[in-house]
């Protein structure tokens, strides 16, 4: 490992984890999306990162994230339609442990936002684990759970993120493009923290709560 990851490394764990009681107005947030080489959590590869700061509610720009993490080959062919990140990109990307020490770098301990986190949370904890030999451990809210958890008027039927960024006319640039997506993402957040603040919920802690038993009743509905 380079002298430079591991001491990126050092400097992230010595960072406080994220407080997760301070006002929403003055809460920072890390809006994640990742593209893999595949959808199975257990066998793809993190192919690329895009991250945006949300601070309070406003979207940084100017504090934005994207990296291509190099392949040992290409994905195939079915899988680049999708993102578009082609296979001579891919071989000439980052070697993984640069570019996940640069996001730990960017990240700090910030909490994380995402669409369907499961799978975004899962694919970065994997890459860590095989290429640093660490833990993510940052808690990531999943605003697939919370958007319906707090918007209790909104038309039923909408599960994708496609189906709440129409809701809402946000426009993506570059559909499945990391950053592009956690674009789209943050401004859906921007939205829900904007319902957030009507309906009187004031911490980041009580978000994740919601999300939480947003969880609990989809799960519960299944039974």
């Amino acid at each position: 490992m380079e002298q430079a990851t591991r001491e990126a490394i050092a400097e992230w764990t010595a960072l406080p984890s994220p407080q997760l009681r301070d006002p929403l107005v003055k809460q920072k947030w890390l809006v994640v999306d990742v593209e893999t080489t595949g959808l199975d959590m257990r066998r793809d590869q993190l192919l690329a990162i895009g991250a945006v700061v949300v601070d309070g509610g406003a979207i940084r720009l100017e504090h934005s994230f994207e990296v291509v993490l190099q392949q040992a080959s290409p994905s195939g062919n079915d899988n680049i339609l999708i993102h578009r990140i082609t296979g001579s990109d891919q071989m000439a990307g980052m070697p993984p442990q640069r570019a996940l020490a640069a996001f730990l770098a960017f990240a700090g301990k910030l909490p994380c936002v995402a669409f369907h986190a499961a799978f975004d949370k899962t694919m970065l904890q994997r890459a860590f684990a095989a290429s640093l030999e660490i833990e993510f451990p940052s808690p990531f809210l999943d605003l697939a759970l919370l958007a319906p958890a707090i918007l209790h008027d909104a038309p039923h039927g909408l599960h994708a993120l496609d189906d709440w960024t129409d809701h809402f006319s946000i426009s993506i640039a570059e559909r499945h493009r990391a950053v592009s997506d956690a674009m789209g993402t943050a401004q859906l957040m921007q939205h829900l923290l904007a319902v957030a603040a009507r309906q009187n919920i004031a911490t980041a802690e009580q978000l994740f709560r919601l999300a939480r038993h947003q969880h609990w009743l989809a799960g519960a509905r299944r039974r």
